[in-house]
């Protein structure tokens, strides 16, 4: 009898496993990265809201309220490249926007290549400075290049860090021209992507682009008291950067939808069973990089429009693809505040910090320490690059350099904290420590990094790009809709670098080379 019982309970057993047919991965993984993308604005503007856009993404989505960046002076590049790696800029290598090229002593671009031209642009672009893989790159890899990888972004950064390594293709908006391009780097520019230029693109239709209100004033919270006029923008009324407004304003994602309608007509993408990955970006920052008191009406409007675009998107993918076939999953690069306002006003503390005066006086300091000599050969960024070629003719010691160095810094009013690459790579842990570490990358940061007060502005010489220093978190959302992903929110924060495992184990591939993360958990 005991015989038959073990039989009867393995036949049981072998045969729910045979029932059990592994999950099928969906035919299209949609990635929407939307630039500066809020929680708290979700909520707080939802009376703005139609029932088909943000409504029906946190009633039928995943939701988590809460993305943890855990790594310091996040800006839309290197939020990015954190997306589509699954790992930090002290791994992946792409530390900022910008970033100084110790060879040319100049602020390079986090995408520049001089070895490849441009398709409509002059720009020489690819992903060449990111050092890992993406999931980009192991869908190709997966799929032995069959999978499909596609990206469409207002900005080149965003475009090429999200098509990766091994994309078929990634599109940005030329700010000078208005018509879409890409890069040489990759092997496709459609044939379908020039005809879309030579009849459809925005420059045909900017003249006519004018931005008001999509409702009465009255219907627009969180007014100043002087603000009870409509605004009324007209792109085209300065030729010289009419591009470069339409990208810093709601109007880019219609544009992006525009395209991506292009594309999922004239392309086969999400049309097989072989996973496909589409790469989106959006804009929802502030308008020309004005201040949210200057722009608090145009703010709430850029949410409402961005409703409706993302309506549309819904819609679009629904008719194309069927979302049943697909994995949508929408996130955020994280908000930056623009310059605030007269701090001094409301007599919170504060003062002005100057790197270019920082790095002249360190650089007097260790001449009279060391000897004459330039030391100090750049600074950008909040971060000083020493001249490591002088310090080793000179037969220095590199660490007791940088450490004197952020010592004698710590000593200037408004800096919090200064650490030297020294002390940052080989000195004590903690979780304030741990993020700045995870913003350096030992090849390309600085040899000393300045942390200035809250509050205080750190004042551009050589430009108007001034900023006050914030260290208060802002919330950023994750929404994940589709596949087998229950509608849900989640309380807890969410690692960002978790998104990449996420999507990699949806699609049944490896997540990128420098993730250690693990997958968030879809279905519980």
């Amino acid at each position: 009898m005991k015989r038959g019982l073990i039989t009867s309970i393995l036949a049981l057993t072998f045969s729910g496993l045979q029932a059990q047919s592994p999950a099928t991965p969906p035919r299209l993984v949609v990635t929407l990265t939307i630039d500066q993308l809020r929680s708290d604005y979700l909520e707080a503007f939802s009376s703005l809201y139609g029932e088909k856009g943000f409504k029906r993404l946190l009633r039928e989505g995943m939701v988590c309220r809460q993305v943890d960046f855990p790594f310091t002076g996040v800006d839309r590049a290197s939020a990015i490249a954190a997306i589509y790696s699954g790992t930090t800029p002290s791994v992946n290598g792409i530390i900022g926007h910008y970033r100084m090229d110790a060879a040319t002593l100049r602020p390079v671009n986090c995408v520049d290549d001089p070895a490849f031209m441009g398709n409509y642009t002059d720009e020489n672009s690819a992903p060449t400075q990111l050092l890992t893989s993406t999931i980009a790159d192991e869908l190709k890899i997966a799929t032995r290049n069959r999978g499909l990888v596609y990206a469409v972004a207002p900005t080149r950064d965003a475009a090429v860090l999200s098509a990766g390594h091994s994309g078929n293709g990634a599109f940005w908006l030329n700010e000078n021209t208005g018509k879409w391009c890409s890069t040489t780097y990759y092997s496709e520019f459609p044939w379908w992507m020039s005809q879309y230029n030579d009849r459809r693109s925005p420059d045909f239709r900017i003249r006519d682009m004018v931005w008001e209100p999509l409702f009465p004033v009255k219907s627009y919270a969180f007014l100043p008291e002087w603000r009870d006029v409509p605004f009324k923008y007209k792109f085209d009324s300065e030729r010289t950067n009419r591009f470069r407004r339409l990208i810093a304003s709601p109007y880019i994602n219609d544009e992006v939808n525009l395209l991506l309608e292009e594309l999922l007509d004239k392309s086969t993408i999400g049309k097989d069973d072989t996973p496909d990955l589409l790469s989106l970006t959006y804009y929802a920052g502030n308008y020309n990089h004005y201040s949210t008191q200057e722009c608090a009406m145009e703010l709430q409007d850029t949410y409402a429009r961005l409703d409706r675009s993302l309506a549309t998107l819904l819609d679009l993918l629904d008719s194309k693809i069927g979302l049943h076939n697909l994995l949508l999953c929408i996130t955020s690069t994280g908000y930056v505040d623009a310059e605030a306002p007269d701090l001094g006003l409301y007599r919170i503390p504060g003062g002005e910090f100057y790197l270019n005066r920082c790095a002249a006086l360190l650089n007097m300091y260790l001449m009279a320490t060391y000897g004459e000599g330039q030391y100090v050969e750049a600074y950008y960024d909040s971060q000083i690059y020493l001249d490591r070629e002088l310090i080793e003719k000179k037969q220095l010691n590199l660490g007791e350099i940088q450490d004197r160095a952020a010592d004698f810094l710590m000593q200037f009013s408004g800096v919090n904290e200064a650490w030297s690459a020294h002390r940052l790579l080989q000195g004590l842990w903690s979780p304030r420590i741990a993020r700045v570490r995870n913003a350096y990358h030992r090849q390309r940061s600085g040899d000393v990094l300045i942390d200035v007060l809250p509050g205080w502005t750190v004042v551009e010489e050589q430009s108007a790009a001034n900023r006050v220093v914030r260290h208060a978190a802002i919330p950023a959302p994750l929404i994940l809709m589709g596949g087998k992903t229950r509608a849900q929110t989640l309380r807890t924060p969410v690692s960002i670098l978790r998104i990449a495992p996420t999507l990699a184990g949806a699609m049944h591939i490896r997540a990128p080379n420098a993730c250690e993360e693990l997958p968030v958990s879809t279905d519980e």
